[in-house]
């Protein structure tokens, strides 16, 4: 792991069209996560972006890298939850708590001021995951619960393994400025 990159480096901000291909890079680069097309990527970056981040480097558009995101939603229906979908982390900016910095960005925009309740999906063997989502819910005391949301056999016809659904909450993060 480099210590080459500070908090004080990284820039969050919303997403945009262009983040698109880096991302689609960046995801390629933090195993286990799933690939998704460039053009889910795309969508990611723009119909999502009141609710994902970018995590960059560099005060230039031109010379900026993307260092981190995560892609979340409102699920239609459920105004107070945040479901985070992936969360990247390039190798240079891990151990810095940027996931944790990243998703409570999320939550502190007035997109978000209903949200007490963050879902995920993790499969079992992504430790990483595990513990940056329980990690974050014991720094903000709520409370965790998991199952099995979709099946290896009978949602993956066998292809991916089961993916747990962890749901975090309540808890109260007050909206601040949009980032």
């Amino acid at each position: 792991m480099s210590t080459g990159i500070q908090n004080s480096d990284i820039v969050l901000r919303s997403p945009t069209a262009d983040d698109a291909a880096s991302l689609h890079r960046l995801i390629a680069e933090c195993p286990p996560l799933d690939p998704n097309s460039l053009y889910c990527n795309l969508l990611h970056c723009t119909h999502f972006s009141s609710t994902s981040i970018a995590a960059v480097t560099g005060n230039e558009p031109e010379h900026q890298r993307l260092v981190g995101f995560i892609s979340a939603y409102i699920p239609p229906g459920q105004p107070d939850t945040l479901f985070v979908w992936q969360v990247a982390v390039a190798d240079e900016a891990r151990g810095k708590g940027l996931a944790r910095r990243m998703l409570d960005s999320i939550l502190e925009r007035p997109v978000c001021a209903d949200v007490r309740y963050v879902d995920t999906t993790i499969t079992p063997g992504n430790q990483a995951s595990w513990a940056l989502f329980e990690s974050w819910a014991r720094h903000h005391g709520a409370e965790t619960t998991s199952r099995v949301h979709f099946e290896k056999e009978r949602h993956f016809e066998g292809r991916h393994d089961d993916e747990h659904l962890m749901r975090i909450g309540p808890f109260e993060i007050a909206a601040e400025s949009a980032t």
